[in-house]
Order: structure tokens, then sequence, then C-alpha cells
């Protein structure tokens, strides 16, 4: 009798089917499998693979699916899921979901043959993460990044329909790769704003999956990332000792790139460079096109200090900008901190913009030595920050005090020095690498939203005495 109900089940299938895309109906309809169909009182036991797949169907397909039913079964019949939660040991949870007021669906008749639109599955309420600063109208052209800011413009433009995907831009630190790729997510949001559009850092990338893994709750976050328009990764260097992280982020990227979804990625490497990356993610990675973003010259140092001062009401003269642009080391970051503190010294001491104020700046702000920051240095000037002494940095108290001070000389080591994630933890109380990790995301977060974190952080940047 289950042999019947499992035809029926097939020919509601193909009812879904003639509804979608192909593109939907293998995403979201082939990996369900028929359990059991009970005559008594009428109910489907459907096997789907996991929580967020569940919800995704109520979400978006739950009329579309009574109706199927209700045509291929003729008679009412009750919907119930069961989810594997955990494969290994074989474990399921039974969800019986709520029944929708109105199952009407359009017959097959007019549906067969044209494009899905009611029934298409709506985008998610979903947060791109952007920074709605960092746009095209922002990011000031020069013979250094036109290529890349030419090539990202079309992109945004016209997502997943060019030859340029994916799309990956690398260079130096300093030189706008992030502020690009973002001006790309913001313009593809201003054309498309239907499109789910996602900025993600690969540090936030992975601590997402770690945690996935933790709860055992993989699945999801990749089904997740796979329902992605357009995937924007910025400094994907960072994965290049993360073999289960690339992994993972193999399956996601084959599959939007399957799909014609479009995918961005910076590095500040080319992908030939990106040394423990596997041949098979690296061809991936140089099928669209690698552009390649330089160190702005003098010029278009200054062009950018004098947008900047523009669009915040500075007055420098041009022999500060000049002087600025000459020593900032070809960074958008140091010329920008050049002139976050020029305008906290201007205002604290209620002194002019001059070239002496400018100079006293320019040695706290830009790299002047030849060696390297230090954890050592850098806990110091953010205990000295805080007036936290480092003994309570380094043991196991959860005060708040405490917390921010580890987590932000985390995300400062992190930042600038070359030291992996697990290393960092040991030099500051002893902490594993995840901790690490979380304590940067929370930093990243926490610095999108917090504008007066955000200048004491700048603060303790610029107290550095950085070393080349």
């Amino acid at each position: 009798m289950q042999d019947s109900h499992k035809a029926l089940w097939d020919n509601c299938l193909q009812l879904i089917r003639q509804n979608v895309t192909e593109q939907q109906y293998k995403t979201w309809f082939e990996p369900i499998v028929f359990e059991s169909y009970s005559e008594s009182d009428a109910t489907l036991l459907l096997q789907v693979p996991s929580a967020y797949f569940c919800e995704y169907l109520e979400q978006y397909y739950v009329r579309l699916m009574y109706w199927a039913l209700t045509n291929s079964f003729k008679a009412k019949v009750c919907l119930n899921y069961r989810i594997v939660t955990d494969k290994t040991n074989k474990l399921t949870q039974d969800v019986v979901p709520v029944e929708p007021a109105d199952i009407d669906g359009p017959t097959l008749s007019t549906r067969a043959n044209q494009s899905p639109t009611l029934l298409d599955a709506a985008p998610a309420d979903l947060n791109p993460q952007l920074d709605k600063y960092k746009t095209f109208h922002t990011f000031i052209e020069g013979d250094s990044n036109k290529l890349p800011r030419t090539v990202g413009l079309s992109i945004a433009e016209h997502p997943g329909k060019s030859t340029f995907n994916p799309f990956f831009v690398f260079g130096p630190s300093g030189c706008g790769k992030t502020h690009l790729i973002n001006a790309i997510g913001v313009r593809c949001k201003e054309v498309y704003p239907q499109k789910r559009v996602l900025y993600v850092s690969a540090r936030l990338f992975q601590v997402q999956f770690t945690d996935a893994v933790r709860r055992n709750t993989t699945n999801d976050f990749i089904h997740f990332y796979q329902t992605i328009d357009v995937l924007i990764v910025d400094d994907i260097q960072e994965w290049a000792s993360s073999p289960k992280t690339l992994d993972t982020f193999f399956h996601i990227f084959d599959h939007l790139f399957r799909l014609g979804k479009q995918i961005i990625l910076a590095s500040d490497r080319p992908p030939v460079d990106l040394a423990g990356v596997k041949d098979r993610l690296l061809t991936r990675f140089s099928c669209g096109l690698i552009a390649e973003l330089e160190k702005p010259n003098v010029q278009l140092c200054v062009d950018i200090l004098n947008a900047k001062c523009r669009r915040d009401g500075l007055k420098i003269p041009a022999d500060v900008i000049q002087f600025i642009a000459q020593t900032a080391n070809g960074s958008v970051r140091d010329l920008e901190g050049v002139i976050n503190g020029l305008m906290a010294y201007s205002i604290v001491y209620n002194s002019s913009v001059d070239m002496r104020l400018a100079e006293r700046v320019i040695k706290r702000a830009v790299k002047v030595d030849n060696y390297p920051l230090t954890v050592d240095d850098i806990l110091e000037k953010v205990c000295d920050h805080y007036g936290v002494a480092q003994q309570h940095v380094f043991s196991k108290s959860r005060k708040r005090d405490y917390v921010l001070v580890r987590q932000v000389s985390m995300y400062l080591a992190q930042k600038y020095t070359k030291m992996p994630a697990s290393r960092i933890g040991q030099l500051i109380g002893g902490r594993d690498h995840s901790t690490v990790l979380h304590s940067c995301s929370t930093v990243e977060q926490r610095l999108k939203v917090d504008k007066s974190f955000s200048a004491e952080i700048s603060s303790i940047e610029n107290s550095f005495k950085l070393k080349q």
C-alpha cells in the first residue's frame, strides 16, 4: 500500500516541478525523502535534511506543496516533517507544521509553460553586512585601480551574467580592496534589491563554520550560503592553514558557480601564492577574472585626501595634503588614520592644521621603523589605554573590562602581526585559536555599529610606534 502512496507523492513532485524552476526543484525538492502515509489520519510524513531546510519550505513553498498534495491525493492531506538532527547516530525529530489557510494554487494548464512568478522563493530578510559609506562614489579612481573599479561596477549592475565570475581582487594592505568589493555589494543591492547579497570576512566565515561543527549544524550552515545570489568574501588568505574550512567553501563555491551566482573574493596575494589551497579550488578562483589593486601613487593619494576633506568638511592646506600623500606609504588606511588624527588633535588642542601638526601625527600614524609590532607591544598599549594590568588580561576572570582588553588585544594582534591565531591565543593568557577568532569577530562587529568604540581603536592604533 505504501508503494501506491509513494507513487502519489512522486506525482505530487511532478506537479511541483512544473511550477518552479529546475534550479529551485533540485535545491529544495529532490532532497526530500518519502517516509510514510497514514490513511487513518491522512498524514504524509516527509524526511528533510535539516531544520533550516524545513523552515525554508514552510516559508516559501508551503502553499505550492499543499496545492500539489490535494491535486495528487484527491483529498485533504496533513503534512509532517522528519528532520535529520544527527546522521551519525541516526537521530531525527518530527515537526508538525501549521497548515496554510489558503491552499488554492494555479492549474498546470496555466503554469506549465510559464516562468515561475507568485510561487517563486522570495528572498529572505537577510542583512548583507555592507558598509553603506564604502560606495563607488567614494572610491576615487586612479591609474592603480581603474581596471578593477570598472569591472567591479559592471559586475554590480550585471551579477552572474558576465565572464567575470568569480571576480578575484588582490593587492597589499591598505590599497582599497575592502572598499571596492563592498561598493560592488552596495551597488548591486541598489539595482537588484531582491537579490540576496552578503559580505563576510574570511575570519567570520571560519568562526561560523567552527560553531556549526561544534553544534552539529553544518548542513544548515552550507544550505544558508548556497542560497546567496552575490557572495563577497574578504581576506581569504586567512584560510590557507584551514583545510576543513576550504573544503566546505569548495562545495559552497561549486554550488553557487554552477547556478550562475556571482562570487567575489579578495586577498592580499594572487591565487597562485595561496599556500595550502588545493588545486581544485585554485583553478576555480582563476577561471573568472583576477584583478590587482596596486598601492595608490602620490597623485591618487592627494585626490583621496581632498575627497575626504570635502566629505567631512575639513580645511587642510594644500602643502599639508601633499606632505601626507608623500609620507603615507601609499596606504589608504594610513591616509584615513592621519586625517582622523589631525581632526582629533586640532579639536582637543584648539589648533589649526599645519605642517607642524601633520608631522606630529604622521609619526604616530604611519610605519616608521624597520621591525614589526609584537604581541607584547600591542598588549602594553591596549592595557595602558584602558588602565588594566596585564596579569588581569592573562587571568580567567570574565570581568567586562578585562574581557574587552583581551578581545581588543587579540584583534589588533591578528591585524598587525603575522602570527597564527593559535600562537596569539597562547601569548594572551593561554587561550585557544577559537577564542581568538571569536574575539576578532566580536570587535569587528562592534566597530561597524559603535562610533565611539571605533574612535577608541583608532586612538590605540595611532599610539603605536609602528615598525616596518
